[in-house]
């Protein structure tokens, strides 16, 4: 069962998702269920994650910005509409090098 609050056969703008918190990175989950789902992070210029490992095989698409993304201690930077695949258990960080928003989507094999 996929848990939303959002209506199903109705667009969305992913400018509806996001915070204007300048203290901490935005995370808006658009659904999950058992087997994963779909978030939308929202970070401001120097904002970040530290090291942690995937809970599940993501896919990690910028809509918007630039991010470092660093993955096995290898930096890969993703601009606005790159993605990046990554597996479960991978350990991984976050900093953003302007403001960016990017869409998370989790798959649990």
């Amino acid at each position: 069962m996929i848990k939303t609050d959002l209506k199903f056969g109705e667009v969305f703008s992913l400018d509806k998702f996001s915070s204007d918190d300048p203290e901490k990175v935005s995370f808006i989950n658009l659904w999950s269920n058992e087997n994963g789902g779909v978030s939308v992070l929202t970070f401001h210029k120097g904002q970040y994650l530290t090291e942690h490992l995937a809970p599940a095989d993501v896919m990690v698409y910028v809509t918007e910005g630039e991010i470092d993304f660093t993955m096995n201690g290898v930096t890969h930077r993703i601009r606005k509409n790159g993605f990046l695949l990554m597996g479960y258990g991978v350990p991984h960080s976050v900093i953003a090098n302007e403001d960016t928003k990017l869409m998370l989507i989790k798959i649990k094999a």
